[in-house]
């Protein structure tokens, strides 16, 4: 077991209980899809991004809202391409 499996599993949860499933879909699937590889920076970032309201999360990443600079970067550009929403 990873010494970041409670972490983890605490920003899993949360990612995929933001209160709509839009915004489920578009936090949580980045989760799963891109969590396996983070390191320290990404983690924080992913940490401090579940603390946003979902409106402007989901603006920053279908770009109708610039993001603040503490969120630019590679983990929103990710988020940004939505090829790990699956919509059934």
């Amino acid at each position: 077991m990873s010494d970041n499996a409670p972490r983890l599993a605490r920003m899993r949860f949360r990612a995929w209980h933001r209160g709509t499933r839009e915004a489920d879909y578009m936090i949580g699937g980045f989760f799963d899809r891109y969590h396996e590889g983070w390191g320290e920076e990404e983690m924080s970032w992913f940490e401090d991004l579940l603390e946003q309201d979902d409106v402007d999360v989901m603006a920053w990443a279908l770009q109708t809202q610039p993001a603040p600079p503490r969120f630019e970067g590679a983990q929103l550009e990710l988020m940004r391409k939505l090829d790990y929403v699956e919509i059934s």
